[in-house]
């Protein structure tokens, strides 16, 4: 199943999200295509071990702006851009950035403390991402994800509730993080990174729920009683 929008709109425009986006896409270009790439790679993502002891501490932020080809990158920002607007229109644009960073680095020390002796760098914004997926299934569980989906060699797109897509991806990220705990393994995707920065994401909004939704709900009835009114996607 590939996301191709939500149907959910927003009050406010993205601004954090965009700038995430663009971030990423620009330090993906500056690094990737940089001769020293696996060095960069090296210094600058964060490495269980020493984060655990820690050093490297200033790796918790670079790592995330750090991707490991096209798809990892493409993958990433589509989630980030499908999910991201949402969260950050009921959080605000502060806090939506605070929130973000806080479930990448809850995601990287997850992932530490299941592979504590690891020295092999962890990159991407996945934990991040994953997070803002958490709020999201907290907030909206009955909106509507656009999905392109793969029966046989059929394809086509169906509407799925938030709740059934996103819990599904969380699943699988489970069942996989499990599967590489007991198959050696170097290297790959870091799915406890996932899992941690789903689970702080999705504990954190339900805390927070009731305000959250309560400024949500202020912010519609200021715009419902505005005129024009705005419209965003």
């Amino acid at each position: 199943m590939l996301p191709i929008k939500d149907i959910n709109p927003t009050t406010s425009r993205p601004i954090v999200t965009k700038i995430l986006v663009a971030l990423n896409i620009i330090i993906f270009i500056m690094t990737y295509f940089n001769p020293n790439y696996p060095e960069i790679v090296y210094r600058w993502g964060a490495k269980p071990y020493y984060i655990l002891q820690g050093k490297q501490l200033e790796t918790l932020f670079t790592s995330m702006f750090l991707h490991g080809g096209f798809v990892h990158l493409l993958g990433n920002m589509l989630y980030l851009w499908i999910f991201g607007d949402n969260v950050e229109d009921s959080l605000g644009h502060t806090k939506f950035l605070v929130f973000y960073l806080l479930s990448g680095i809850a995601g990287t020390y997850l992932n530490a403390f299941i592979d504590p002796l690891s020295t092999i760098p962890g990159i991407g914004a996945s934990g991040a991402i994953s997070g803002v997926m958490g709020a999201y299934i907290v907030l909206f569980p009955e909106a509507r994800i656009l999905t392109l989906v793969a029966i046989g060699y059929y394809i086509t797109t169906m509407r799925i509730r938030a709740y059934i897509f996103v819990g599904f991806w969380f699943l699988l990220q489970l069942l996989y993080g499990f599967i590489m705990i007991y198959i050696p393994h170097e290297g790959g995707i870091a799915y406890w990174a996932h899992i941690g920065g789903f689970i702080f994401g999705a504990v954190a909004t339900l805390f927070f729920k009731t305000r959250i939704m309560d400024r949500r709900r202020r912010r519609l009835e200021a715009l419902y009683y505005s005129w024009p009114p705005p419209t965003y996607g």
